[in-house]
C-alpha cells in the first residue's frame, strides 16, 4: 500500500542556487513560525561555518504540512566536496526538487546531483529559481536543463518532468511565467501531485536504513533514516546488521523514536513504513547500518560513496609555540577527533602513518578538508597539516590520476588569461559558449592536481569577478609534470617579536604575512618572494639605540599592508617541505625543518 499522507523529497542543486532559502520560504508559509516570530535567514544552515561561507555542508531534515499531507524535506549540500552527504540522503526520499538558477543555468554540481538522482530512479521536479534576478533567462535555462537530462540518458518519464518557476527570496512559485503568484502553493501542489507516496508494507518485520548520524550530548548518537517496511516502536528490541559486514550482528534496545515537525524532532511511540525517523539509545549505530526486527534481520543495500581524491597529514604541533592556544594537543586527542568525524562523514578516510604523531586524512577536495580543519580549530584543537596531495592509482602498471571537469564563468577580457594559465596546468578546453552579457562560459578537463594553488590566482586574474567550479570525472593516465608556483617563501631565521624596523627592511623582498608586534620563530614563513628564490630574513631586528636619530623616526616607517590569507589560500600556497600550524586563535605557515642550518644541509643532500 501507499502512504498518501507522506511525501519524502530532497532539494538538490549547485552551490548557491538557493536551496536553503527555498526551504526557508516553505517553512514560513507552512505555518512553522509564528507571525510575529523573528527568524534569521537560511535558518537551516545552523552550523557557524555554513553561515559564514553561505554554503550548506551538512544535509538537514525538516518537515512541513500542506493540505493534510506531511512533506519531509532534506536540504542537501551543493558543493561536490560534500557529495557524500547528497549520495546517502537520496536513499531516504521518493523524489527530488532540482533547483536551477534562472541566470546561471545548469552548473557542474547540477549535473553531479542529478546523475545521482537518476541512478536511483527518482522522479525530478525542475524548479527554475531566482526568476526575479537581473539578467534572468528562465526559458533558455529550461532548454538547457532538458539538454542535460538527455546527456545523462534520462527516460521519457524524466523528460516530461514538471517545471516550476520560483523566487525563493520573494516566497512565490508559479507554473507559468505569466501567472500571478503570492505564495509557494504551486510548488507545494506539484510536490503532492508528482512525487509518489512511499510504498509501505505495514505487516512485514521492520527495517530502517541509517543514512545520517547526529550527536546529542544528552542522548549520544542519533541515527536518522527511513522506515522501509513495518512499524518500529520505542523501547523495543532490534538487531543491527550491515550489508558491507556480513558477519556483523548486534542486538540493541531502541530507546526513543522521533519524527520531524518543522525544525523540531518530536518523540513518537511508533513510526510506520514511509516515515523518516531519528532513533536514539543505540551507542554504536553507524551510517549504512540497517536497524531490523528480531524476526528478520536482513540488511539493506547502501549507496556506494565516491572515493577521496586528495590527502594530507594531520600531526601533533611541534613548533616552539606549541600548546600556547590549544585545549586538545596530543596525538590521542587528535586521533580520537578524526575517528569521530569518520562516523558522520562518509567521504572521509583516516589512516595511521609510520609515526604515532601523524595521521593521513583523505577527502573529496580542498574545501572538504579545510572545513574539517576549521571545525577542529574552533573546537580547541591544535595541530599541523601538510600540503594536500592528489591520490594516484596504479592500473596495469601505469599511473592514473583523478581528472576534473572545470567550468569557468569569466568576463571576456579575462578569457585569454584563464585559457593560458589552465593550459599550463594540463587543462584541455572542451567547450566555450558564446559570451552573453559580457561573460563567457568555458569548460575544461584537467588533472585535479592542476587545481591545487590555482583558485587564489584565478581570483586575482579575474579581479574577483570570475566563478570557477569543478567536478570529479574519472581516473585517466598521468598527464605529465605541472609547473610549480612562481612565488617562494620568505622565512624568519630568528625567534622573537616582529619589529617595524625589521619588517621595513624585509618588505622590499616581497609581500609579508606578519604585522609589527607578532611573535615569530625560526623557520616560520613570514612572506612570499616573487623572484622564486627562498629567502631568510630577520624581522625581529631593531635599530641600534646608539644611532643618532630624530624622536619618533621608527614610528614614521611606512609598511605595506600584509597579505591576509584564508585557510584555503594557505593550503594552496605551501610547498612540500612546509606545514600549516593550526591553533584555535590563528594559523601559521612554517618549514618542516625549522633550524636554518639543518634545513640548508637537508636541501644540499637532496640535490
Amino acid at each position: 500500500m501507499q502512504r498518501e499522507d507522506i511525501r519524502n523529497i530532497a532539494i538538490i542543486a549547485h552551490v548557491d542556487h538557493g536551496k536553503t532559502t527555498l526551504v526557508d520560504a516553505l517553512l514560513r508559509q507552512s505555518g512553522v513560525f509564528r507571525d510575529n516570530q523573528v527568524v534569521e535567514e537560511r535558518v537551516m544552515d545552523s552550523n557557524a561555518i555554513e553561515r559564514e561561507r553561505g554554503i550548506t555542508i551538512l544535509s538537514k531534515n525538516t518537515a512541513v504540512m500542506h493540505n493534510g499531507v506531511k512533506i519531509n524535506i532534506i536540504d542537501t549540500p551543493g558543493h561536490a566536496d560534500f557529495g557524500g552527504e547528497v549520495e546517502r540522503v537520496l536513499k531516504m526520499v521518493n523524489g527530488v526538487v532540482l533547483l536551477v538558477d534562472a541566470y546561471e543555468g545548469p552548473m557542474p554540481q547540477t549535473k553531479f546531483v542529478l546523475k545521482k538522482a537518476f541512478e536511483l530512479n527518482l522522479p525530478v521536479i525542475v524548479d527554475i529559481n531566482k526568476i526575479d534576478r537581473p539578467g534572468a533567462r528562465p526559458d533558455e535555462v529550461v532548454d538547457e536543463v532538458l539538454d542535460l537530462f538527455i546527456d545523462l540518458g534520462a527516460g521519457d518519464d524524466a523528460l516530461d518532468a514538471p517545471h516550476v518557476y520560483t523566487s525563493a527570496k520573494a516566497g512565490i512559485a508559479k507554473l507559468n511565467l505569466n501567472d500571478e503568484a503570492t505564495d509557494m502553493s504551486a510548488l507545494f501542489d506539484t510536490i503532492l501531485d508528482y512525487i509518489p507516496a512511499p510504498q509501505a508494507d505495514m505487516d512485514a518485520p521492520f527495517q530502517v536504513l541509517i543514512s545520517t548520524i547526529d550527536y546529542n550530548e544528552y542522548v549520544g548518537r542519533i541515527g536518522i533514516g527511513k522506515v522501509e517496511r513495518g512499524k518500529i516502536a520505542a523501547n523495543s528490541q532490534a538487531i543491527i546488521v550491515n550489508k558491507q559486514k556480513p558477519d556483523y550482528k548486534q542486538t540493541v534496545k531502541i530507546t526513543n523514536i522521533y519524527e520531524f515537525e518543522g525544525l523540531n524532532r518530536v518523540p513518537v511511540e511508533e513510526a510506520k513504513a514511509g516515515a523518516i525517523v531519528a532513533i536514539s539509545g543505540i551507542e554504536d549505530i553507524n551510517i549504512g547500518d540497517t536497524v531490523t526486527s528480531t524476526d528478520d534481520p536482513t540488511p539493506l543495500e547502501f549507496v556506494k560513496i565516491s572515493e577521496p581524491t586528495l590527502a594530507m597529514n594531520f600531526s601533533v604541533n611541534d613548533s616552539p609555540f606549541a600548546g600556547r592556544d590549544g585545549k586538545f594537543v596530543t596525538s590521542r586527542q587528535i586521533r580520537g577527533r578524526l575517528m569521530r568525524e569518520l562516523q558522520t562523514d562518509v567521504g572521509l578516510r583516516v589512516e595511521d602513518t609510520g609515526s604515532t604523531d601523524a595521521f593521513k586524512v583523505s577527502g573529496r577536495g580542498e574545501l572538504h578538508l579545510s572545513v574539517l580543519i576549521e571545525t577542529m580549530r574552533r573546537e580547541g584543537y591544535e595541530f599541523q597539516v601538510s600540503k594536500p596531495v592528489v591520490l594516484f592509482k596504479q592500473i596495469d602498471g601505469k599511473t592514473y590520476e583523478p581528472m576534473e571537469q572545470v567550468t569557468v564563468d569569466v568576463s571576456n577580457e579575462h578569457v585569454g588569461s584563464v585559457i593560458e594559465k589552465l593550459g599550463r596546468r594540463k587543462a584541455e578546453l572542451v567547450s566555450m559558449q558564446e559570451p552573453t552579457g559580457g561573460y563567457a562560459k568555458l569548460e575544461f578537463k584537467m588533472p585535479a592536481r592542476g587545481l591545487i594553488g590555482y583558485r587564489s590566482e584565478f581570483m586575482s586574474d579575474t579581479k574577483g569577478n570570475g566563478i570557477l567550479n569543478s567536478l570529479f570525472l574519472d581516473y585517466e593516465p598521468y598527464k605529465g609534470d605541472i609547473p610549480r608556483r612562481n612565488d617562494a617563501s620568505i622565512v624568519s631565521f630568528d625567534t622573537g617579536t616582529a619589529s617595524a624596523y625589521g619588517l621595513n627592511n624585509a618588505q622590499s623582498r616581497g609581500s609579508l604575512f606578519i604585522e609589527p608586534g607578532e611573535a615569530v620563530y625560526e623557520g616560520q614563513v613570514v612572506g612570499s618572494s616573487p623572484k622564486g628564490v627562498e629567502l631568510e630574513v630577520s624581522i625581529t631586528k631593531t635599530k641600534k639605540q646608539t644611532n643618532i636619530r630624530a624622536s619618533g623616526s621608527d614610528d614614521a616607517l611606512k609598511l605595506s599592508p600584509i597579505v591576509d590569507m584564508s585557510l584555503e589560500e594557505a593550503l594552496e600556497f605551501i610547498e612540500d617541505d612546509e606545514l600549516i600550524e593550526v591553533t584555535p586563535n590563528t594559523f601559521r605557515i612554517r618549514k618542516q625543518i625549522l633550524d636554518t642550518q639543518t634545513r640548508y644541509k637537508s636541501k644540499k643532500n637532496k640535490k
